[in-house]
């Protein structure tokens, strides 16, 4: 796969100057300016680029963690909204400044690895420990903190790339990973992940985007409707870590499997896994892994109108409610981030997968590229 991008790099990099060169000289629908995210980050260059589509959507997306910036679709009444969580800069965004998932594409391993330790072909190997003992999104120096080549930049679609080197993070194999963003006619993300290995390794990626479909991001959350294709889940402990089981979601605070307000349990602290996740931060286990044709999650805002689906050909989607946004954080328009302002839908394999053989296998290797696709769909409902 690396041969395919060195191949373009050149002559990508020289349109990309020209075409993004008129960009610069204004502010996007969402009111970023683009030079704003303009600098030199480990001897690599960032930058925003802004996709659009026919209707009006528009997503803006920097090579800096290929992180989803800002998110624009119409209401019920047609007002443009942002839906996602941000910063309206690129040094925010520098984890010297704010240790933040917003909008990223999480790697190596997106969610925890027990104890941070895995075992590849009888080797044991012992990953940076950043969560209460776990690797979390890969440890400290995760992928959200690495800077993308841009590939590709056109109206509707952004193509990324990245090297990971043999021991990042101390994770085996060099990994070559494509990230393609794509803003479909019909109002949807489009998201392709893509990678190889040249040796057996693990790889569980996903895009941490806070949504906030209320349009506000004072809102809390707390009054959307979920559902969720998922009659079980996977509990975990005091420390977020997956405990092998999977259990039914039926007749607890777990079933999303009709539509729930998301405020109605949040707080039953009496049911031990809301308890241990602080509201919800666990992995739903989807009822049809590998069919990104059946919406694995639905979200709606009764304040705007708007629909979220969320299509994937994953196993699971985590669902976190923002519990630990601790009002420390000020992002875009100079808005505070509170608790429960955002929900999280991360469609992945299950946490701590490599640790737990009978779950669905995040293996990479030569012989075994790694795919996974995902799609946020945007709509209205009156």
């Amino acid at each position: 796969m690396k041969k395919i991008y060195s191949a373009i790099a050149a002559a990508s990099v020289l349109a990309l100057a020209a075409c993004n060169s008129a960009d610069k000289q204004a502010t996007t629908l969402s009111g970023l300016d683009p030079e704003n995210f303009v600098a030199d980050v480990n001897g690599k260059k960032t930058a925003l680029y802004t996709l659009k589509n026919d209707k009006g959507m528009e997503a803006c997306i920097t090579n800096f963690g290929g992180r989803i910036v800002s998110v624009m679709v119409p209401d019920k009444d047609g007002n443009m909204t942002d839906v996602v969580l941000g910063f309206d800069n690129i040094n925010d965004y520098l984890p010297e400044n704010n240790r933040t998932d917003f909008g990223a594409a999480i790697g190596r391993y997106a969610n925890r690895i027990n104890q941070g330790r895995i075992v590849i072909e009888g080797d044991t190997i012992q990953l940076p420990q950043n969560n209460y003992g776990h690797c979390l999104h890969g440890g400290p120096d995760g992928w959200q903190y690495s800077v993308y080549d841009v590939l590709e930049a056109t109206d509707n679609t952004l193509k990324l790339a990245l090297t990971s080197p043999d021991g990042d993070a101390n994770f085996p194999g060099k990994i070559d990973v494509v990230l393609t963003y794509t803003l479909t006619p019909d109002n949807a993300l489009d998201i392709k992940y893509e990678a190889t290995s040249d040796a057996p390794s693990i790889i569980n990626m996903t895009n941490h985007s806070y949504f906030n479909l209320n349009g506000n991001p004072n809102e809390a959350i707390t009054n959307n409707t979920l559902t969720l294709a998922a009659a079980n889940y996977t509990p975990v402990d005091s420390t977020f870590m997956t405990t092998g089981e999977i259990l039914p979601v039926a007749g607890t605070p777990m079933d999303f499997t009709s539509g729930r307000v998301i405020g109605d349990d949040i707080d039953n602290f009496d049911f031990v896994q809301i308890k241990n996740g602080l509201g919800y931060d666990h992995n739903w286990v989807l009822d049809n892994p590998g069919n990104d044709n059946i919406p694995a999650a639905t979200l709606y805002s009764p304040t705007t109108g708007i629909v979220l689906e969320v299509l994937t050909d994953e196993p699971g989607i985590q669902v976190y409610t923002g519990n630990f946004l601790d009002s420390t954080v000020t992002g875009k328009n100079g808005i505070v981030y509170n608790p429960r302002n955002a929900i999280c839908l991360e469609t992945q394999k299950y946490p701590d997968t490599p640790n737990k053989p009978e779950w669905p296998s995040a293996a990479i290797s030569p012989e075994k590229p790694y795919s996974s696709h995902t799609v946020f769909s945007f709509s209205v409902q009156e």
